[in-house]
This record gives C-alpha cells, sequence and structure tokens, in this order.
C-alpha cells in the first residue's frame, strides 16, 4: 500500500512526510503558533497523546503538523513628506490591480492591511507633524485635509484636491472599521487595520478594502521632512505585541509578514541618543556645509552611507555605521543612524504575543524606491553626483530617478534590507518614477500569495471520475483548557449556487457557514479543473508542488490561541 503524502508549503522551506498505516492517517493543521512538529505532546487520532517517536503504542500514527490557513499580514510604510503627494495617488491608484489578486477565488488569501508613514518625529525640528511613530492609521483621507498641506516647500503646497479627493469619494469621508476580534483581545472592536478573513471584511456594508485601501493609503504630505522608514516599519510591528496601541494584535502567529516601503528619500532612522547630529549648536560633521546654518536631508545620506570611488560617479555606496563625530565603522550601540541588522534580524518574530519558530517567520519585503524605471538588480542603481548644487546640498547624492514631477534619492540602507529579504523569481525594489503601480503591486500580491502556508495533500484515493475524495475524511479542532483539551468538529463548508444550496452535479459559485458554526472546512479537490468553478480547485502553489487537494478551514472569528486542527482519513487496506 502506497503512503499518503502531506506537504507543508510556505513560509520558505517545503516540508514532505510519509506516514503508513492500513488503518488511518491524521494530518493536524496549525491555526495558531507555538505548535512544533515533533517535540512535545502531541494529541493523537483517538484522542490520546504521545511524547513522539512514530507510530508505536496504541494511539495510532503520530500526527503530522502543517500550516492550515493562508494568512498575511501586509504592513505599508508610506513616506507622508512634501514630496511624495503623487506617489501617493498612483499608489491608491493601483488598489485594484493589488487586491484583486489578495481575493483570487482560487490562490488567494486572508489578509491584514496596516498602514503607517516614515514620521518618527525629530526631537530638534518636526515638532508640530504629528508623528506616528509607527502607529497604524485606518482613516479616510477625506477626514485629514490639513495632512495635506506643508510649508515646507516655497511656496506651500496643498495638495488634497490632487491626492485625495481624485480616488476616495465624499461618501468615505467618514467611514470606520467594524469591531472584530484577534487572537490576544476576544473582545469585538473597531481595529486600526483593513481585515479580510474566510471572505469577510471589517468594513461597512458596501465598502471594499480596495475602496478604503484608495481612501487610506493617501497619508498626506505634511510628515517629518528626515523620514525614517526602517524604524517606523520595525516600531508598528513591534507594537503589535503592545496592548493599549492601535497595532495591538495585528500580527498574528503563523502569518507570513510582508512590508512595503514606499518613499521617494534615503532612510534616517536615527537613534535619539544622538540628536545632536541635527543640532546647529552640535559639531555638524554630516551637514552638506557646516559652516552654515543650513540644514537638510544630506545629514541622512552622510551619517548612514559611505561611497567610494568618485567624485562624480562613484564606484559603490553602501550602509555604514558612524558615530556623532563621523568615525566609520563603530560599534552598532554607537551608531548615530541605527545599524541595518536591527531591521533583518529576527523581523519576522518581531510583534509576535506567542512563540514561532524562527523557521516559520519568512517576510516578504518590498520597495517602490528611487532605482530606474527599468531596474533589475542593485547593479543597476547608478550613484552619483547631482549636476545641480542645490540639489546635492539637499540630499547629499544625485537621483536616483526622475521623472516629473516625481525625483527620488537612490537607496542604500533600504537596499540592503531588501537584499537580505531577495526574492527568487525577480527583484523586490521596484521604480517610485513609473508613471503607475499597478504591475508593482501585482508583482507583490503575487508573491504574498505564492508565499504563504498552504495545507498541500498528496494522494488521498478518489471516486472515479469525480475528482473528489473517495473516503470521508473527519476534521476537528483541539484547542487546551484549564482541564485539558477538548474538542469540536469543524463541519464541511456549504457550498451554494445563487446563496442557496447546489442541486447535486450543480457547480457552486460560492460558499456559507452551516448554521450555528462559527468554523468550517472546504476540502479543495478540483485540481484537473473538471468543474467551471475555481472555488473547489487547490491553489496553484499546491498544484505546482504536486499536490492533490487543499484544506482552506474558514472562521468568523480567530481560533484560540494553541488550537490544532486535526484531519483524520480512515484508510483502506
Amino acid at each position: 500500500m502506497a503512503p499518503y503524502v502531506v506537504t507543508s508549503v510556505g513560509k520558505g522551506h517545503r516540508r514532505t512526510y510519509e506516514r503508513w498505516s492500513s488503518c488511518l492517517v491524521a494530518i493536524v493543521l496549525v491555526v495558531a503558533a507555538g505548535c512544533r512538529e515533533s517535540a512535545g505532546e502531541d494529541v493523537t487520532p483517538d484522542g490520546g497523546t504521545s511524547t513522539g517517536g512514530g507510530e508505536g503504542g496504541t494511539g495510532g500514527p503520530a500526527p503530522i503538523v502543517i500550516d492550515a490557513q493562508p494568512e498575511v499580514d501586509v504592513l505599508f510604510v508610506v513616506d507622508d513628506s512634501a514630496t511624495m503627494a503623487e506617489a501617493q495617488r498612483r499608489l491608491a491608484e493601483a488598489a485594484d490591480a493589488f487586491f484583486g489578486i489578495l481575493e483570487d477565488p482560487r490562490d488567494g488569501v486572508d489578509y491584514r492591511i496596516g498602514i503607517t508613514t516614515s514620521d518618527n518625529g525629530n526631537v530638534l525640528f518636526c515638532k508640530d507633524t504629528d508623528p506616528e511613530g509607527g502607529r497604524l492609521r485606518v482613516s479616510s483621507c477625506r477626514a485629514r485635509p490639513d495632512d495635506f498641506y506643508t510649508l515646507a516647500t516655497a511656496p506651500p503646497t496643498d495638495a488634497f484636491d490632487d491626492v485625495c479627493t481624485p480616488v476616495c469619494p465624499e461618501t468615505l469621508a467618514a467611514f470606520e472599521t467594524q469591531p472584530t476580534a484577534t487572537a490576544v483581545d476576544p473582545v469585538p472592536r473597531r481595529r486600526a487595520w483593513i481585515e479580510r478573513r474566510s471572505g469577510r471584511t471589517n468594513l461597512p456594508r458596501g465598502v471594499s478594502p480596495a475602496d478604503a485601501f484608495r481612501c487610506v493609503v493617501p497619508q498626506g504630505i505634511a510628515g517629518c521632512g528626515f523620514e525614517s522608514q526602517l524604524e517606523g516599519m520595525w516600531r508598528a510591528i513591534d507594537r503589535s505585541g503592545s496592548p493599549g496601541t492601535p497595532n495591538f494584535g495585528f500580527r498574528r502567529p503563523g502569518a507570513l509578514l510582508a512590508v512595503v516601503v514606499v518613499t521617494d528619500e534615503a532612510d534616517c532612522s536615527a537613534d535619539p541618543r544622538f540628536v545632536s547630529i541635527f543640532d546647529p549648536d552640535g559639531n555638524r560633521v554630516f551637514w552638506p556645509d557646516p559652516e552654515t546654518l543650513s540644514l537638510s536631508s544630506a545629514v541622512c545620506w552622510n551619517a548612514g552611507v559611505s561611497c567610494t570611488g568618485g567624485p562624480g560617479i562613484y564606484d559603490a555606496c553602501d550602509p555604514v555605521n558612524k558615530d556623532v563625530d563621523g568615525n566609520e565603522g563603530v560599534d552598532p550601540d554607537d551608531a548615530v543612524l541605527f545599524p541595518v541588522s536591527r531591521y533583518t534580524t529576527d523581523l519576522g518574530l518581531l510583534g509576535l504575543s506567542v512563540p514561532v519558530e524562527a523557521e516559520a517567520s519568512e517576510v516578504v519585503f518590498a520597495g517602490i524606491v528611487g532605482v530606474p524605471t527599468d531596474y533589475r538588480d542593485v547593479s543597476d542603481i547608478v550613484y552619483q553626483d547631482a549636476a545641480d548644487e542645490t540639489f546635492q546640498a539637499a540630499f547629499g547624492i544625485g537621483p536616483g530617478c526622475s521623472a516629473d514631477p516625481i525625483t527620488a534619492i537612490p537607496p542604500v540602507r533600504i537596499r540592503d534590507v531588501a537584499q537580505a529579504f531577495a526574492w527568487d523569481d525577480g527583484p523586490n525594489l521596484f521604480s517610485i518614477c513609473k508613471d503607475a503601480y499597478d504591475d508593482i503591486l501585482a508583482a507583490i500580491a503575487r508573491r504574498i500569495v505564492a508565499r504563504a502556508g498552504r495545507a498541500c495533500i498528496d494522494d488521498l484515493p478518489t471516486r472515479p471520475g469525480a475528482g473528489e475524495p473517495e473516503l470521508a475524511c473527519t476534521i476537528e479542532d483541539v484547542f487546551p483548557t484549564d482541564f485539558g483539551r477538548e474538542r469540536y468538529a469543524v463541519p464541511p463548508c456549504e457550498w451554494t449556487c445563487g446563496g442557496a444550496p447546489c442541486p447535486p452535479y450543480q457547480s457552486p459559485d460560492g460558499w456559507r457557514f452551516p448554521t450555528g458554526a462559527t468554523s468550517c472546512h472546504r476540502l479543495l479537490a478540483d485540481a484537473e479543473g473538471r468543474t467551471p468553478t475555481p472555488l473547489d480547485d487547490p491553489s496553484t502553489t499546491c498544484v505546482d508542488r504536486g499536490a492533490t487537494y487543499e484544506v482552506r478551514i474558514e472562521r468568523k472569528a480567530p481560533a484560540v490561541p494553541g488550537t490544532r486542527t486535526e484531519m483524520v482519513c480512515p484508510v483502506r487496506g
């Protein structure tokens, strides 16, 4: 008799397991963090326990742990400084390309979308910008007209009618998210993110996630001009584990983390202990001209980057740790800008309130930044002094791309973070100077759905010509209580046709929770496309890996932390 093969797909790895049995096979689906594949106490199919060691004993085969639900937490870090008006509008206009892939009937994922800014403030400057410091924002741009007015340009700029009005209708000026629970906070509350789980969103009736994104992602142009894109990312994720903050619970154990940084400037994530680098009464070692009182974003470039070759065109520009006196290669604790390693080490584990194994902490990172419009890899970035002396004094380097009205600084620190999370199927940096971002957000969305965890199953016997499993599998939630573990059945979801139960042999166009059920499962069995609907097809990810089936666990609310979902299928000997 051939073994059943169960594959865990996603989180940067693929594990295939084989279990031989003449009676049954148990498949355990992780729905919350903290579960391990081989260590600790495992619940066996008959309700007993085992401490590992395979199939010996009376408890049946040892359970196999795989990912149960493709979930992703997406963080957008949007530069909200004075020159970002056009880029924010283009980002909003690309919403349909992004959400169309995330919500694809076959390959889509459950997602959360959080949005923060690059504004972490500056105690000497930017005192009136109301810095987010990584705080998630989900308010409509229509409710924030002052965010689109800045005195940082000459003359002052009011971009409200150019950025917000074209993408966000007045009817969405005051929309709010609807109360939902999280795994760490079971009390339904209005959350600071956009969410879609099992086909349901946390938005008002009639408001789609793409509609909400178009209204929220324009963050304005009144933010601090010393942008802290990487620190804004770090703080936003870290605060997910902090009760009492809007971010609390945003990160889910077991969910893929995706980060998209959108900026036209160099990262200036300054350690507040060394704010003297911006002080006119300091040594001005990073100022473009220490003899004048002209402070500019060039301080950020000079404080965190070192170039070789030049002047003119440089051979290379790389991040470097510098102390307050400009000495290079110093201890990371003495660096005036936070070291890049802060943003690459265990980023996928940050902000989680439940421990997760490091191998399950994959990050999808992307940047929409100052690289050429035909960018393919880092060799395409040209680092050179600006022909315009005023531009050089303002930014410390020449443009990485320029296409009116957008001119952007080449990335260095953000580039190195992107390289730490490099994609194996293409670049993860994209040009902010492109005239539309639809292709960019589509590429990011495709990467997300491909890397999200999947419960892929091989070789269940099927009914001849039906494409459906021949054997009835049972699925149960097993979760911890004060008295041990409890089990509850997870019934099949009900396929629907036009909102009603489907008659025999009719292809469904939807599904629903059974009456009284708070969860249900879908066994996606039509890998060969026998039916016209994609709703019963396993994902492309599973099919590409040779799997025949996929299990999707749908839930109205998050599972209790520590819950496992067991799938038990009898096997004909």
